[in-house]
């Protein structure tokens, strides 16, 4: 058969990679490795198991899990049964979960843990159609309540009806077509409540396919995964295991990674910028704490490492003498980043968000490679992408292969190719019409430049577009950005549309923050205290003001307040992929943006 359907792209890949390793993951404090063949056979029975449950072709089968291997083989289960995948973040609370579940249509929803479990509970008196809800694991009650098992009962049934659906089972994989809808993706919800994006098989092959092309893999590399794969760019990121017999380790949680990555030693890692830029504030503060000396060589070190960036941007080989200096700068400084990141990286992959020229030309130096990309859910998610032997640091890269670009006259990206999900937005016309033109053309939202050699760079959101009361256009990601790349900061929201000036909410890095307290003798060590205190408020004032320099004048912050606690999930501020909501941040600190402007 054609490996035109993401199900038949799993099981060509179990046919082929049979015995070798396909799955690493954390069990009892121990990594556990499971092969292709282990994995297929774990699909298969919980798709047997979901149709039993009477899952018809086309049913959505809801997904609410944080990432792990069993959501990578829910996923190609339900795609084996000719079900439809409904991810949905680990993050919502019940309402939202309520609102995919219902939206979608689903009959079964599939957790991770009793946590999960509660809230789709808490929710299910909303949620009327729901039958099934499968829990992964940590769930053992003597009597589960009515619609609940286990995901050992879901995989027990699915052998046991073996002899029943089997043949029913061959024949969705065999006429699953490639037109066929995959999967329906819930947008992160950064302007709004979520919408569900209609993604097909072909729409996925075609982004796996233009990624392969972009990205050679070595079948039997390691990748650490760590996004949420209700995620678009964490799901290609499967996607592209399964394509090329990659070794899949998923990372015990967030906090987990720097550790998991020692253990894992993987070959890639695709990340957000949000990750680079941690472990960027980190290693500054480190050089910061240190002695004169150390700061020296430090200093030393990434102006070689930049030297040899500059000879490999222009593919000249790197002269002797430079490279000596390469390999000792290495040694005393960058062999640390590189041992804490696994020792065996080849190159990271940066999405989901902007990333800082300063931060991927500093990583560069470094010795490490980080490739930016660009795209969308609608995009399944891949626009564009920087190869490993044609980059440009500040740019998203040029378009993959099959996609065609043009810039509107209003600046906006618009794209066509076969990985746009054209079918839009599900059970809303209105904003399918909105964003896709008949002849399959795709409105991005994002403002954007090609250069000459078809290089794209983002310059912002068309919704985030500042435009002030004096009539002038800011970008307010490129401040954010700079503002960022100073380790003392955290996050920062720039406002000031239709005010006469622009704004900055900024929130304060709390390792940074205790750190200079102490050094300046200040005698609480209360976050939201601290933040008010002059020499913060002045600290804070100096890195502003020598942004300001590289802004034109209207563009520069006028004024800032320094918000007592970081931006967070918890809290609301954030998407999944760690992008700040700015509807949410300008309602709640209203009152603070009111004073900045009195």
């Amino acid at each position: 058969m054609a490996v035109d359907t993401l199900a038949r792209l799993f099981w060509d890949r179990v046919e082929q990679s049979g015995a070798r390793p396909a799955q690493q993951f954390k069990q009892g404090g121990v990594w556990k490795t499971i092969t292709w063949r282990e994995t297929g056979e774990i699909v298969r029975e919980l798709a047997l198991g979901l149709i039993a449950l009477g899952r018809g072709k086309g049913d959505t089968v809801a997904l609410l899990s944080a990432s792990r291997a069993e959501w990578v083989q829910a996923d190609f289960a339900i795609f084996s049964a000719g079900c439809v995948s409904v991810p949905v973040y680990p993050t919502y609370p019940p309402d939202l979960i309520a609102y995919v579940v219902n939206d979608s249509g689903a009959r079964t929803i599939i957790v991770e843990d009793p946590s999960q479990l509660a809230k789709v509970l808490e929710a299910q008196a909303q949620i009327p159609q729901l039958e099934h809800i499968v829990v992964m694991s940590g769930y053992d009650a003597p009597q589960p309540p009515k619609k609940v098992m286990t995901w050992a009962t879901l995989r027990r049934l699915g052998r046991e009806s073996e002899a029943a659906h089997k043949s029913t089972l061959a024949d969705r994989v065999a006429s699953t077509r490639p037109e066929d809808v995959a999967t329906i993706v819930y947008t992160s919800g950064t302007t709004g409540p979520p919408k569900g994006v209609v993604q097909t098989h072909a729409n996925h092959i075609a982004a796996v396919n233009a990624s392969k092309q972009s990205t050679p893999l070595e079948e039997g590399w390691v990748h650490l995964l760590f996004l949420p794969l209700a995620h678009s760019f964490a799901r290609l990121e499967a996607f592209l295991g399964v394509a090329h017999g990659l070794t899949t380790a998923f990372a015990e949680n967030l906090d987990k990674v720097a550790e998991n990555l020692r253990e894992t030693r993987p070959h890639f890692i695709c990340s957000v910028p949000r990750v680079f830029e941690k472990v960027y504030a980190k290693i500054l503060a480190g050089v910061e704490a240190g002695s004169p000396a150390k700061q020296k060589i430090f200093r030393w070190a990434v102006g070689v490492g930049r030297d040899v960036s500059r000879h490999q941007q222009r593919g000249q080989p790197v002269p002797a003498g430079l490279e000596w200096k390469r390999k000792l700068a290495h040694k005393l400084v960058f062999g640390k980043l590189h041992a804490a990141l696994g020792g065996r990286l080849q190159f990271a992959v940066s999405g989901g968000a902007p990333l800082s020229r300063d931060i991927a030309e500093f990583f560069h130096a470094a010795g490490i490679l980080l490739l930016e990309g660009y795209g969308l859910t609608e995009t399944c998610p891949a626009l564009t992408f920087n190869r490993r032997d044609r980059y440009k640091f500040g740019s998203v890269g040029q378009a993959l292969p099959g996609v065609e670009l043009r810039i509107a006259p209003d600046g906006e990206i618009v794209a066509r190719g076969p990985n746009i999900a054209t079918r839009g937005y599900y059970k809303q016309p209105q904003a399918t019409g909105e964003a896709f033109e008949p002849d399959g053309w795709f409105h991005t939202g994002d403002i954007g430049t090609v250069d000459p050699d078809g290089f794209v760079t983002i310059t912002d959101r068309k919704k985030d577009l500042i435009v002030t009361a004096g009539g002038m256009n800011i970008a307010p990601q490129n401040i954010e950005n700079m503002l960022k790349a100073d380790p003392f900061i955290s996050q920062v929201m720039v406002y000031g549309d239709k005010r006469p000036y622009p704004v900055a909410l900024v929130t304060v890095n709390p390792e940074e923050l205790e750190k200079f307290a102490r050094a300046q003798g200040l005698l609480t060590t209360e976050p939201a205290v601290l933040v008010k205190h002059p020499k913060i408020v002045e600290r804070v004032g100096r890195i502003v003001e020598e942004k300001n320099t590289q802004l034109q004048s209207y563009a520069r912050i006028k004024k800032f307040a320094v918000l007592p606690a970081d931006f967070t999930l918890d809290g609301g501020e954030l998407t999944p992929t760690l992008k700040v909501k700015r509807k949410v941040v300008s309602q709640k600190y209203v009152d603070v943006i009111e004073e900045l402007y009195r």
